[in-house]
């Protein structure tokens, strides 16, 4: 069962995905995240809460898209406590960067790369069994709620970007409970959105990479995952495909579990503060900026992944230097 969320009227509303062409709205006010309340407060699963609410009524999906009224498909009514987080080192990637990741953790310790200790740090402890706590991977703060831009809106770059590139991922969508417990409420296409010639030149410059901006959507997977998923990563300029290329996801493909990557998330007690939003981006090993790519004012990004219904879609939008003027810090 796959979700969206979309204004009608500013009211925020909460469907299910019929199919490609319909949506049927969900009968309760605050979207996602008030039907997630009400079935953690239930005590029911969300598939529960959504079949004792789902009404008879249809909307024309690509209305909703043509209009620009689609949402992430999760968010907070304050954006202030949705915190937007990630990491990195996660993926295994194709066949042949797998066996060339391999190939550079087989030197002596002294001879790795800081990243290719914690891929390797990855590959061998990222999936403990019997629920023993595995390696912890790269982590990133991004930002908060307001970082987050709507699927088909436009995905704004600060003048001091030295690149604009996307990140196609998986994203992990969670609300905490009153009691302090995190749930898992689905899972949704993400690009995460970085600039990676700033990551390139230092990694201690990672949280500066990036960018702040970054996507989700436009629709939420509830339910189980399936261990091997694949996706399309693609660049449109002036109507034509630039660039495009597969990517793998999912377990099947991860040095992580999802439980690991989870639990060294949740386990700070700051990150379990009741009735926040956390969304979690899970990494990726596809980028277009290693086939050397140079992204430009106007390009869109297009993310598709098999199960995850219509495409994940943004227009890079270059802000000029007036845009995006440098702050001045005032002392008091």
């Amino acid at each position: 069962m796959r979700l969206i969320q979309y204004l009608d009227q500013n009211h925020v509303r909460v469907a299910v995905v019929e199919d490609a062409q319909i949506v049927r709205p969900i009968t309760i006010e605050g979207g996602t995240y008030a039907l997630a309340k009400a079935a953690i407060a239930a005590g029911e699963s969300l598939e529960q809460a959504i079949k004792s609410r789902l009404s008879d009524a249809q909307v024309d999906y690509q209305t909703l898209i043509d209009e620009q009224r689609l949402l992430p498909p999760l968010t907070h009514p304050d954006p202030a406590h949705c915190l937007v987080t990630g990491t990195g080192l996660t993926h295994l990637g194709s066949a042949d960067t797998r066996s060339a990741m391999h190939a550079k953790t087989q030197v002596a310790e002294e001879e790795l790369t800081d990243s290719m200790r914690m891929f390797k740090l990855g590959v061998e402890g990222g999936k403990p069994s019997n629920n023993a706590e595995g390696a912890q991977p790269e982590w990133f703060y991004k930002g908060d709620g307001d970082c987050i831009v709507a699927p088909e809106a436009e995905m704004p770059s600060p003048a001091f970007a030295q690149d604009a590139g996307e990140e196609p991922e998986l994203a992990g969508l969670y609300i905490v409970a009153d009691d302090g417990t995190p749930w898992r409420i689905g899972y949704a296409v993400g690009n995460e959105f970085s600039d990676h010639v700033t990551e390139r030149f230092n990694y201690l410059w990672l949280a500066h990479s990036k960018l702040r901006a970054c996507s989700i959507g436009p629709e939420l997977l509830i339910g189980e995952l399936p261990a091997h998923l694949e996706g399309t990563s693609r660049i449109v300029r002036d109507g034509q495909t630039l660039w495009e290329k597969p990517f793998l996801t999912g377990e099947a493909n991860m040095a992580h579990s999802l439980d690991n990557l989870e639990y060294h998330h949740f386990k700070y007690p700051g990150f379990r503060r009741p009735g926040d939003v956390h969304v979690h981006f899970f990494g990726t090993a596809t980028l277009s900026f290693a086939d050397q790519i140079q992204t430009r004012d106007g390009d869109r990004f297009e993310i598709t992944l098999n199960d995850f219904g219509r495409p994940l879609r943004n227009t890079l939008r270059m802000l000029s230097t007036h845009e995006y003027e440098k702050t001045t810090v005032n002392a008091l």
